[in-house]
């Protein structure tokens, strides 16, 4: 996934010198929170020039919008310009030895339905980084099933057991109309596997029309199914490490901020969709839409099974958050827990 929107104008490519400047401002203020001075770039990289002619380039920097003086005497920080030009040029990073492990023995072992899944994703995501982890599953609506059990628990009651692409396993209650003998209701099941298997709950299936007693059951045991179309296709919302909210931000009305955007679960995921429409993995400042958000950068892995977005994981941190770091993870948690849905 790109990290800038598609069709948007992307800051112009700079020169080699005015880039590594700008790399080495971005690198440290994200470090230390601190502006930065032409010393600690000369310090950091391996430019052979005058102060003053690291100076006039940070100048020039500031007047083509990159960076920011925040105090007359002060040195620069980056704006969302800069920061932008920064991650769009950034090396892909790796996430270290020990927290691979972490993510692998997550996986081998994490069991449950998928919403317990996708929750402790988002747990496991926030102890990976010292940002705010969320998880977006899409519902079910979208996932393809894989397959659909019928299962007599007497005359008048029958069990429908549906898994979906995602991962998920639903269990229906289905009252029929009249008494289902153990041969109808192995029948019926048979039938639904084949009207059912590579459907998704968006499509609308074509149920047989007789009046015999395993045609009624096939139209009863769908239509509970379908019943929860309006229920499965609401995306759920997983926060992990909100905690580092604290943390992470400088003043407490942007702490503050920040969590009333966190509770809004709606206004979570039409954030979410809306970078992945774009092709967005990482949107900062006001690419964010929000105001509350205006210092803060969003980071996001869609979640992709058999062709369809079936959800997103994501972090959410300051402007200045470590950004090939919060990528790596993002992104090995995103692989992760696609192969998870997939081996289901």
């Amino acid at each position: 996934m790109a990290r800038h929107p598609k069709n948007a104008t992307t800051p112009t490519d700079l020169d080699a010198r005015k880039a590594t400047i700008l790399e080495a401002v971005v690198a440290e203020h994200i470090d230390t929170a601190q502006p930065v001075g032409s010393s600690s770039v000369l310090q950091s990289t391996d430019i052979a020039v005058s102060p003053a002619t690291v100076r006039t380039e940070m100048v020039t920097l500031e007047r083509e919008g990159y960076l920011a003086q925040p105090h007359t005497s002060a040195g620069r920080i980056p704006t969302d310009k800069g920061y932008r030009y920064f991650v769009d040029h950034l090396k892909a990073g790796v996430l270290g030895e020990a927290q691979q492990m972490q993510v692998r023995d997550f996986f081998a072992s994490v069991r449950g339905e998928v919403e317990d899944v996708l929750e402790q994703t988002a747990t496991l995501l926030g102890h990976l980084t010292t940002y705010t982890s969320v998880v977006v599953g899409s519902g079910h609506a979208t996932a393809s099933l894989l397959s659909a059990q019928l299962v007599s628990l007497d005359a008048r009651h029958l069990l429908l057991v549906t898994v979906f692409s995602d991962g998920a396993v639903l269990k229906h209650t289905v009252v029929p109309s009249a008494d289902v003998s153990y041969d109808t209701c192995a029948e019926a099941s048979r039938q639904l596997q084949a009207l059912l298997i590579g459907t998704t709950l968006e499509q609308t299936v074509q149920v047989p029309s007789r009046n015999d007693a395993v045609a009624t059951v096939v139209r009863e045991a769908v239509a509970v199914l379908h019943a929860q179309r309006p229920t499965v296709e609401g995306e759920s919302v997983y926060i992990g490490g909100s905690a580092n909210v604290a943390q992470s931000y400088d003043t407490v009305d942007t702490v503050r901020q920040v969590l009333s955007i966190l509770e809004q679960e709606l206004l979570v995921v039409s954030l979410v969709q809306d970078m992945i429409d774009k092709g967005l993995s990482v949107a900062i400042g006001a690419e964010n839409g929000h105001e509350p958000l205006s210092t803060s950068a969003v980071i996001v892995a869609p979640v992709t099974v058999d062709g369809a977005t079936v959800g997103a994981v994501g972090l959410l941190g300051p402007t200045r958050m470590k950004y090939k770091e919060a990528l790596a993870a993002a992104e090995t948690v995103s692989q992760e827990l696609t192969r998870h849905f997939e081996g289901h």
